[in-house]
């Protein structure tokens, strides 16, 4: 795929950057690369997550992925000696792959999520959650949407 700019957005997108970078703003460009697996590698501190524990509730087709209903949730007792310290979403599609990530301790009593979330084509969801232990827990879900969220 060859990409090819006119005098006009080259300038524009100059101008924009030194702006972004000048205000201490990442400059990645529109069309970077996905990086779902860096950033569970970071997340986890390189430790492969377990199946299990994680619960993503996804509709199996999203008719406008604009908005997509999304609760997570984790097998946990929530005690002081057993509960969920973090939970990250991402995605394996969208320009940027972590969608959000949520806190939670002992007083939460449930480790659970509910929110709607943006996904730019049809793609995988991936729900990571870290333990008190240090240990990590993974699910995964499809999701096909027909209607373009991200700019489509």
């Amino acid at each position: 795929m060859k990409l090819s700019f006119d005098r006009r957005q080259v300038l524009t997108m100059g101008v924009g950057a030194a702006a972004a970078a000048a205000f201490g703003l990442p400059v990645t460009p529109a069309f970077a690369k996905n990086d779902a697996e860096e950033v569970i590698s970071k997340f986890t501190g390189g430790k492969k997550p377990a199946d299990g524990k994680v619960k993503l509730d996804l509709p199996e087709i999203a008719e406008n992925g604009n908005t997509v209903p999304m609760t997570v949730s984790v097998e946990s007792p929530m005690t002081e000696q057993s509960y969920v310290t973090d939970v990250l979403v991402v995605t394996d599609e969208n320009p940027r792959a972590g969608v959000a990530t949520f806190h939670f301790s002992p007083a939460s009593g449930v480790a659970e999520a509910n929110t709607r979330i943006r996904l730019a084509a049809t793609q995988n969801v991936i729900a990571v959650a870290k333990m008190n232990d240090g240990s990590f827990f993974t699910a995964k879900k499809l999701v096909k949407v027909t209607i373009g969220g991200c700019g489509g």
